[in-house]
């Protein structure tokens, strides 16, 4: 049982990290991003992570990438909820609080990375949502 337990959680790491590099190729090449980080995690809270930091034009964009198999039950997007948005704020403003320069505005995306079947013949499907709210209304870094 725990060895099947090990061997899934190994396998949802490696969907992920090949999620997020999906994700981050797609970003630059579809919307003309530009990464600045991935993975980055609080100097104070190791917990607090941002799957990817970019650039679009002179936004800053915290990504959170969400990576499920075609058949799964909920949508990535749909797995960002209050809690999510609760740890990606608090990362975000760590992030932000370790700049000299401050953005002049930033804003929080979810890419939502379908990956097949296994066994199934296809490619992955990345579903891009812009300006997730995040942050409240007059929000200033």
């Amino acid at each position: 049982m725990i060895d099947r337990l090990k061997r899934w959680l190994g396998l949802a790491a490696e969907a992920g990290a090949r999620g997020e590099r999906l994700a981050a190729d797609w970003l630059v090449r579809e919307r003309g991003f530009r990464i600045v980080a991935r993975n980055w995690r609080s100097p104070r809270d190791r917990r607090d992570e941002l799957d990817l930091v970019a650039r679009d034009g002179d936004v800053l964009v915290f990504v959170e990438v969400k990576t499920r198999g075609a058949d799964a039950l909920v949508p990535g997007f749909h797995a960002v909820d209050a809690r999510k948005k609760r740890v990606l704020r608090r990362a975000a403003e760590a992030y932000l609080a370790g700049l000299r320069v401050k953005p002049q505005t930033v804003r929080c995306d979810v890419v939502e990375v379908e990956l097949p079947v296994a066994g199934a013949v296809g490619d992955a499907v990345v579903r891009h949502f812009e300006n997730v709210e995040l942050f409240p209304k007059h929000f200033r870094p």
